[in-house]
């Protein structure tokens, strides 16, 4: 309950640009990203299995890479076979992706590294300013610092100058 309300706080500051019909494309700015930079992961515990060359982060989840930090209660990092690298990051249980002021948040986000995509999953909300967007599905391209909402995208647009 805390992060969503902390993820709404956070979100009240955003502009919007968006537009929708079988989706709905939006300019994160911010987001745009080094996806090379080095991944710091911290969390209350974790979990090794060498055997499917998995780590698994539980409580208090924070992963920062460059100006980008994802949060979530649980993180599965899968490492690539071949190179000992950060393949990719699954993120569980109420996620919240902040890059400089902007936000999101889902119940899940699936962060391929390689790709530099990052995939948020199941009741997607992103606020940028007085304006919000909701959707099933949002992927957010980092290095370009765009995004797509996909899934019965519903965008609330506020009128400016209206009087109180």
């Amino acid at each position: 309950m805390f992060q969503r309300l902390f993820a709404v706080l956070l979100l009240a500051g955003l502009p919007v640009l968006a537009e929708a019909q079988q989706g709905t494309s939006v300019r994160f700015g911010s987001l745009q990203q080094d996806t090379n930079a080095p991944v710091e992961v911290t969390a209350d515990s974790l979990s090794i299995n060498q055997n499917d060359g998995t780590a698994l982060y539980t409580g208090n989840v924070l992963i920062v890479q460059g100006d980008m930090r994802l949060a979530a209660p649980r993180v599965l990092v899968v490492y690539s076979e071949s190179q000992g690298r950060i393949d990719r990051l699954e993120a569980t249980g109420g996620v919240t992706l902040v890059s400089g002021e902007e936000a999101a948040e889902a119940d899940r986000a699936d962060y391929d590294i390689e790709g530099g995509n990052v995939t948020m999953s199941g009741n997607v909300l992103l606020t940028q300013g007085p304006n919000a967007l909701t959707s099933e599905r949002m992927v957010v391209n980092l290095d370009s610092g765009s995004a797509r909402m996909t899934g019965r995208v519903r965008t609330v647009l506020q009128q400016g100058g209206a009087n109180e």
